[in-house]
């Protein structure tokens, strides 16, 4: 199977880096339970699945990390740790770790459909295109982010819990800001003024 950012109509599958910092400001801004669920979502690039999964004593407040269980492999038990803002991990630890809650419970109880219809609801509330509205576009923007960020692709690999680097290695082509800024080298010299501006501007600057 070939990976790759874009969908089957050429459309792309991941959030902006507008989109995304958005996203997490609405979900901040209520830090209701579905909203901590939409920020761990968003912060930790995990699978819907594996954030439905997680229990207070995965939230490691010593190393600043969450630990998640990945579920997209063939063997149970493979875990990896994601580093997460300290104000994150307060922000569960307040409203999940106070002792009346089991440190095996799950945090969030409610189904998987749910979980998706709520992050695509919240989506489209900040004006997410629909095709792009999916709590899958949060884990590639966290790619897409990461990677944009000189993190390498070992880590988000890891990161993202997956089993090839080559799964990781879509996110490595120019996408977005960093696209623009590369395709910006060619354009420089483009005269897109008219008429004699035009033509003056093209023999100062040559292509």
């Amino acid at each position: 199977m070939t990976w790759s950012l874009l969908d089957a109509h050429g459309r792309r599958k991941y959030l902006t880096a507008s989109e995304r910092r958005s996203f997490i400001a609405a979900a901040l801004a209520t830090a209701d339970h579905f909203g901590r669920f939409c920020i761990t979502l968003a912060l930790t690039g995990a699978r819907i699945s594996e954030v439905l999964a997680l229990t207070p004593d995965r939230i490691d407040a010593s190393t600043g990390t969450i630990i998640f269980e990945t579920l997209k492999r063939r063997r149970k038990g493979l875990f990896r740790a994601v580093p997460v803002p300290s104000e994150l991990i307060r922000l569960l630890q307040s409203a999940y770790c106070d002792g009346d809650r089991a440190s095996d419970q799950r945090i969030w109880t409610f189904s998987r459909p749910t979980a998706w219809k709520h992050v695509k609801r919240r989506m489209i509330a900040i004006g997410v295109p629909p095709h792009v509205a999916k709590p899958k576009a949060l884990r590639h923007g966290f790619g897409v982010a990461a990677v944009q960020q000189r993190i390498t692709l070992s880590l988000v690999k890891k990161w993202l819990g997956h089993a090839k680097i080559e799964t990781t290695a879509i996110y490595a082509d120019p996408v977005g800001d960093e696209e623009r800024a590369l395709a910006r080298l060619m354009w420089r010299n483009v005269p897109f003024g008219t008429g004699k501006q035009a033509s003056n501007a093209l023999a100062e600057h040559p292509p």
